[in-house]
């Protein structure tokens, strides 16, 4: 398992950040995902023989934000 932080750019509101969250977490060898709108920063635990970071931050993009370490 891996665990990284990422920032995630121009969030909008909370509810935002904690859709990103769900949505991430429906991702396969994505064990927890949890975005903090205050700070704007994304902590995500995965499995790296499942999912790539490269494919964790598409999938914040396919939601309309920017993704980066």
């Amino acid at each position: 398992m891996e665990s990284k932080v990422l920032r995630i750019k121009d969030l909008a509101c909370p509810d935002c950040a904690n859709n990103i969250g769900q949505v991430l977490k429906k991702n396969k060898g994505v064990l927890n995902a949890e975005v903090s709108f205050m700070t704007g920063k994304l902590t995500v635990e995965y499995d790296p023989g499942v999912i790539n970071l490269d494919d964790i931050k598409k999938a914040v993009e396919r939601l309309g934000y920017e993704a980066e370490e």
